[in-house]
């Protein structure tokens, strides 16, 4: 009786340690400070980011199996925060860092670009994206050439050959990660290796001759480049299977990654509608202008750049006199950098066809240099918006904006002196609406990459797709790559003026004016992140549950 006696006793005090364990625990996950999913996000991005395996990042499929447990780990920690009590822009913070999470996830079980898509492996880009980041899935040792000045420092020159470095080994490990079946990503992807090939050949006359380990980076990043592209001719072969996600895959992505809230048939029955209306709109902005004279392209270098100079003026007084938005220093510079150049006729693309005929429309595109300049020069105070967000969770803002303010601009007056400059802008949208259905039924595996650019080619008006097939050819990769993305001009666009339809209103209730000026500035200000929580940091309206 003793025994059991005492044992009652030990069993007693192991409940109660039990229950106080418990209790401190419900605690701690009741007092989650907003500090604790900072600390949280610096972890996560670490482990993002991933280890070096023989001199280049390790994607093999041991590591991601590995890893992925520890993921799950993370995962469940984020989950047990408790954010009932935070403000808005803390909880939104939290979504933003479950919506990354809700990417590798994604990426881990669907998309699996280290093994399905051969440019994810491309590591020289030659261009700043007009977007916070890359479009697309890129890998952890991206060399951006783009950020040397030649001819090289010595730091430079130690920078440069350290990166060359990585890309004989990540192409070595690519040729074993890369098993995956699909076709249109494995034929297109073998392009941009062309292109690397080419970009680095001709490199070597800016390098210094007499620094032999950068010549010898460099000859050995050419040579396995040479040799993955053969690779991958080899193999196309027996390359036969879909690229696309699917449509349930592509609606959880959507929802639960990027958080734009319409699933695959919503957003074609979006883009359809579109579609007609920008192809309405164009023949009844025709018909109204019948009797005004034709717009005339830019023929030399001097025409473009006199017209260009019109344009970032016009812009820039626009924005100011009809105070569209806050003039800031950095902005006009921002635009500037970006005006372009005089591209002869034969070789004009759907941008720069337009662009040559009136570039205030492409500039008003533009305004993406505006929202990287504020980026850069005005770093969110949120650490986990302060960087471009993982897996282009951006794109719904960046290019919604983009292509939200060209038609904005438009019916705000810009181009009430030049009436047919508004037909220009019924074209890009159109051009979005189209090549975003083509990437729609690509996604579906309804459409193979060269019928959805056919879609593309056919729903842009006055035949300017038909001029450029290496842009269509890109425009279609890219979409393919990145789920959403060929959506994202229109869906983003959509998005924005609900909000501003639901901050209208608000204000409307509240007997106070919708002023643009003020709209524009709250949305720049909540940084590159999804539509969907800027709307509920704008009007306080939670869309999104944990």
């Amino acid at each position: 009786m003793l025994v059991l006696f005492l044992n009652k006793k030990l069993i007693k005090k192991y409940l109660l340690f039990i229950a106080i364990l418990s209790f401190g625990t419900i605690q701690a996950q009741e007092n989650f400070q907003h500090q604790d999913l900072i600390s949280f996000f610096k972890e996560w991005r670490t482990f993002e980011a991933p280890p070096f395996l023989d001199g280049a990042p390790d994607y093999t499929k041991s590591r991601f199996n590995k890893d992925y447990k520890t993921f799950k780990s993370l995962q469940r920690r984020l989950n047990k925060m408790d954010i009932t009590g935070w403000s808005d822009s803390q909880q939104i913070d939290w979504h933003i860092v479950s919506a990354e999470m809700n990417g590798y996830d994604f990426n881990y079980r669907v998309l699996r670009p280290w093994q399905r898509d051969p440019a994810f492996y491309q590591t020289v880009w030659t261009y700043k994206s007009d977007v916070p980041a890359h479009e697309g899935p890129t890998n952890h040792a991206v060399l951006d050439l783009w950020t040397y000045s030649f001819p090289l420092t010595d730091k430079e020159e130690n920078r440069l050959t350290k990166e060359l470095k990585i890309i004989p080994p990540l192409l070595k490990q690519a040729k074993k990660n890369l098993t995956g079946n699909a076709r249109d990503l494995w034929i297109a992807g073998t392009n941009n290796f062309y292109q690397q090939k080419t970009v680095l050949e001709k490199l070597l006359p800016k390098l210094s001759k007499t620094n032999a380990e950068l010549q010898a980076a460099l000859s050995n990043a050419i040579k396995e480049t040479a040799l993955f592209v053969g690779w991958l001719e080899n193999n196309a072969q027996y390359k036969d299977g879909p690229s696309g996600v699917g449509k349930d895959n592509y609606t959880w992505y959507q929802k639960n990654v990027h958080l734009v809230p319409i699933g695959w048939e919503e957003e074609v029955a979006l883009l359809q509608r579109e579609l007609d209306r920008a192809w309405s709109s164009l023949v009844l902005e025709e018909k109204k202008n019948a009797g005004l004279p034709l717009m005339v392209a830019a023929k030399t270098p001097e025409e473009f750049n006199a017209m260009a100079e019109r344009g970032v003026q016009r812009l820039m007084r626009f924005l100011e006199e009809k105070e569209i938005m806050d003039i800031k220093p950095n902005m006009e510079p921002a635009l500037r950098e970006h005006m372009g150049s005089f591209v002869p006729e034969k070789d004009r693309n759907f941008f720069t066809i337009g662009m040559h005929y009136d570039p205030a429309p492409l500039y008003s595109h533009f305004y993406h240099w505006f929202d990287l300049a504020q980026m850069r020069d005005e770093p969110h105070e949120s650490p986990v918006r302060r960087g471009p967000l993982l897996y282009n969770i951006f794109d719904s803002k960046s290019e919604g904006i983009a292509t939200g303010v060209e038609e904005m601009f438009m019916h705000a007056g810009l181009y009430e002196d030049s009436p047919r400059s508004k037909e220009i802008i019924w074209i890009m949208i159109a051009q979005r609406a189209a090549r975003g259905l083509g990437s729609l039924y690509a996604h579906a595996n309804i459409m193979n990459m060269e019928e959805a650019g056919a879609v593309h080619v056919k729903w842009t008006p006055r035949g300017w797709m038909k001029r450029e097939p290496h842009l269509l050819k890109f425009e279609q990769h890219l979409y393919l790559r990145q789920p959403g993305y060929g959506t994202c001009y229109i869906t983003g666009k959509y998005l924005i003026e609900r909000l501003m339809t639901e901050s209208a209103q608000q204000l409307e209730a509240e007997g106070k004016a919708f002023v643009l000026k003020d709209f524009l500035r709250k949305f720049n200000d909540a940084g590159n992140i999804p539509v969907e929580l800027v709307r509920w940091e704008i009007t306080g309206e939670k869309t999104i549950t944990k």
